[in-house]
């Protein structure tokens, strides 16, 4: 009984001895792997990297992790042509399947999932056109986006009749979807009266309609799908042999 005693007690030891350098070698590879991904977007910050799963030293010795969570705050998107940038407000993507080189030079997941934010006034700064004329002495161009409830986003236009601004902003719920895998498009669901005169439907779909690029995203992920939501769009992302370095 002795022996057993002193068997269990230094396997009770080595196992603690296991998992302590087990967590030590998680957090290294971690910061490593947040340095990589840093280089590899050119980001201005570490992002946060999550390595799932345990044991870590046995996915080390097979070269492929389980699963691994990347957060990326404030990330510099393509925002069509132009050199135009779109900012995301929070990238959140959720990799399996990661066979990565022994230094973390290169790593790719097979899948990844993941959601991000597009603040409203990013969205609107980037898709906001100069006041478009769209009857004669009328002119209207949006100046906010906002949540309108139920997944819409509300566009509020702003009128100029014979030079005069209207008073209130004529506001209009519209849907939100993604197209193409790297686009926002943004539709009225029906349309405004403007200056109080009936106007032809594509002259005023050319203010309340308008299309954002997305492009450039982390190793090569793409929309799938858009959601209005308190502070802006909601986004899922989605990619396959998604390149998170090398």
């Amino acid at each position: 009984m002795r022996a057993l005693r002193i068997l269990l007690v230094i396997a009770v030891v080595l196992g603690g001895i296991f998992v302590i350098v087990d967590r030590v070698a998680v957090h290294f590879a971690e910061g490593e792997a947040a340095d990589r991904v840093r280089a590899s977007e050119g980001l201005a910050s570490t992002p946060d990297v999550d390595i799932q799963g345990f044991p870590f030293l046995t996915q080390v010795l097979g070269g492929s992790l389980d699963e691994v969570r990347v957060g990326i705050s404030d990330y510099e998107a393509g925002a069509g042509e132009g050199g135009k940038t779109i900012r995301i407000a929070d990238l959140r993507a959720d990799l399996r399947g990661v066979e990565f080189s022994g230094d973390f030079g290169s790593a790719v997941a097979d899948s990844a999932t993941g959601t991000a934010t597009i603040a409203y006034d990013e969205l609107l700064r980037n898709a906001k056109a100069e006041p478009t004329q769209v009857a004669p002495g009328i002119t209207a161009e949006v100046v906010a986006l906002s949540d309108g409830g139920n997944g819409k986003i509300k566009v509020a236009l702003e009128t100029t009749v014979l030079g005069t601004k209207l008073p209130e902003p004529v506001t209009v719920l519209s849907s939100v979807t993604v197209v193409d895998g790297n686009t926002v498009r943004v539709r009225a669901d029906a349309l405004p009266v403007l200056g109080g005169v009936e106007i032809a439907e594509s002259r005023v779909r050319r203010i309340t309609d308008f299309e954002q690029k997305i492009d450039g995203l982390p190793g090569g992920i793409s929309l799938e799908k858009v959601e209005a939501a308190a502070d802006g769009v909601d986004v899922t992302v989605s990619g396959k042999d998604v390149r998170l370095a090398g």
